[in-house]
């Protein structure tokens, strides 16, 4: 049986590779090629029938699989579409998992109203893994690509709190609008709580620990740390993982060393590919059991009459539920921007000429000034970057169901009445999706003409926030010919040599990394690591204004990381 197992596992590995090289050769989401390799392979003589249970799912893949989605997700960007986020992954559910319950209900008397409320709960959340993969592969722009992951991280834990309300209200034959509510609200307190004090605990334990394999421990450890203490208190532990990584990924940033965040990073990219890549042959592999478990239930008429209804209901309630927000806000945008810039050039005009006399004032006066570059930067934000007509289209048309359909389906007890037939039909709604708008959303991409900023452009802004960072640190230290190092100046050969490194460093160019004899070198790391950490400082006092895009400051990140790793080489 272990030999066994190590074979599938081995098995299913290869599959994951090669179906990663044929999706870059050929165009197609790995996630279809996975989807379709394992229906072909669960047809195979001598492949056994694999089951797993959904609460390995849910509570074993899921929650590392959003950890490692909400640690990359920049926080500036969340926070800037956290409107149109909130709306998607919490509104639009809701509304779609009553709208399923009432119709689905109606159309099949038999299937109690709560039992058809907890199908729509189970077919409400989108799976943005298959349209982010083909977006990042077109270049769609960095706004639609945050908010399709946004609304995957957080409609996930809406759902499952949703789905969790309707079960229990199957159980005792009714279903209580009030109860859910107050279920739904504490869902979200709670999590939101547990997920705040696990995030920063585990961060701030991290900066004090100088073990690379110490850290990596305890940030597989997150998830599950943030996920079953929630769950215990009654709250849900999919939306802790979701705050316990948003905040981990914002701390980091200014906390942990360039060695820390470069593993986190490739540790888990690494555990996001082979975990997505798994779950999505793993729903291949068990369409023939599903078929098999609801071919005695109801006939195959109502099946198709029930995919078809939940489909149709799916596709109209995403594009009204995408566009209808958006036709709203556009109409009301612009006269709010220009309301904020002169709300903006008004404040500003009271403190141009204020002298601040003490300390508090100063501080004082800093903050206003800090909140009205992080307001303008808001605004030039939301002009450099709208999402329009097209860009709607392609976040509706990205509302494909997956995994989590999947295993929250499967989450229904088994001696629930009309069980086999409701599932199967839920994972013929998740292919059917994924498959047809996945497939069409390239085509769709193309002829929309979305695309990011061409590469010279976003060169342009990395070497201008650079240059930034330079003119800031250069307040803050002086020139490198006044810098000392225990009171005694620089060599004018160590100024020459450093200048020959920082100058274009901080002018947003790269240099070549020089050599010299360890006695200088050891005196010139002292002076390029001062300067680094200003640098550093300077791009989180940037990053919190926004001036300029979440892929700038990742890319100014990089640099400053990668001088930091040559410096600490033993980090």
């Amino acid at each position: 049986m272990h030999h066994e197992l190590l074979l599938i596992v081995g098995g299913g590995l290869a599959v994951i590779i090669t179906a990663a090289v044929l999706a870059r050769r050929t165009g197609v989401a790995a996630p279809l090629l996975l989807l379709a390799l394992g229906v072909g392979a669960a047809y195979l003589p001598n492949v056994p029938e694999i089951e797993v249970e959904p609460e390995l799912i849910l509570a074993g893949v899921l929650p590392p699989l959003l950890y490692a989605s909400a640690v990359r997700m920049p926080i500036l960007d969340f926070r800037r579409n956290a409107g149109l986020i909130t709306w998607l992954s919490v509104g639009l559910v809701i509304v779609s998992a009553l709208v399923v319950g009432f119709v689905v209900h109606a159309v099949f008397p038999d299937i109690p109203l709560a039992l058809g409320i907890a199908l729509g709960a189970v077919l409400s959340p989108t799976d943005a893994v298959a349209a982010t993969a083909i977006g990042k592969r077109l270049g769609l722009p960095p706004r639609l690509m945050t908010v399709l992951e946004g609304e995957s991280l957080v409609n996930d834990a809406s759902a499952l709190v949703l789905l969790r309300a309707s079960l229990a209200a199957v159980s005792v034959g009714s279903f209580s609008l009030f109860s859910t509510t107050v279920s739904f609200l504490w869902a979200v307190v709670g999590a939101v709580l547990v997920g705040l004090l696990v995030g920063w605990a585990t961060a701030a334990l991290r900066t004090k620990l100088d073990d690379p394999v110490l850290n990596t421990t305890i940030s597989f450890a997150v998830p599950f740390l943030a996920f079953f203490p929630a769950e215990e208190i009654g709250s849900s532990g999919v939306l802790a993982v979701v705050v316990a990584g948003l905040v981990t990924g914002h701390l980091g940033m200014k906390n942990f060393s360039a060695h820390d965040r470069h593993s986190e990073s490739t540790n888990w990219a690494t555990v996001n590919f082979v975990l997505e890549s798994a779950v999505f042959l793993l729903m291949g592999l068990e369409l023939p059991a599903l078929i098999d478990d609801a071919s005695g239930a109801e006939g195959w008429s109502d099946l198709w009459t029930l995919v078809a209804l939940l489909v149709g209901m799916l596709v109209v309630l995403r594009f009204v539920g995408v566009g209808v927000p958006l036709w709203v806000v556009s109409r009301r945008s612009e006269e709010r921007r220009e309301r904020t810039e002169q709300w903006v050039d008004a404040v500003g005009d009271r403190i141009e000429g204020w002298d601040p006399q003490t300390q508090t004032q100063e501080i004082r006066l800093g903050r206003i000034q800090k909140r009205l570059a992080k307001t303008s930067a808001n605004v030039a934000f939301q002009r450099r970057e709208p999402i329009t007509k097209k860009g709607g289209v392609v976040i509706a048309w990205a509302g494909m169901r997956g995994v989590v359909t999947l295993a929250a389906a499967q989450s229904i007890p088994a001696d629930v009445e009309h069980r086999s037939f409701l599932v199967l039909a839920a994972f013929v709604v998740a292919v059917i999706t994924l498959v047809g708008f996945g497939g069409t959303l390239p085509a769709l991409i193309r002829r929309t003409g979305l695309s990011a900023k061409p590469s010279k452009a976003r060169n342009a802004e990395v070497v201008a926030l650079m240059s930034q960072l330079g003119d800031r640190t250069y307040e803050q230290l002086g020139p490198l010919e006044s810098a000392k190092v225990d009171g005694v100046p620089l060599e004018p050969e160590m100024v020459e040599m450093l200048n020959g490194r920082f100058l274009p460093l901080l002018q947003g160019a790269q240099a070549d990394i020089k050599h010299r004899k360890p006695g200088v070198w050891g005196r010139a790391v002292i002076v390029q690591r001062r300067y680094l950490a200003a640098m550093q400082e300077a791009l989180w006092e940037e990053r919190s204004i926004g001036a300029f895009s979440s892929g700038t400051y990742a890319a100014a990140q990089a640099v400053l990381d990668r001088e930091e790793r040559r410096l600490n080489p033993l980090d």
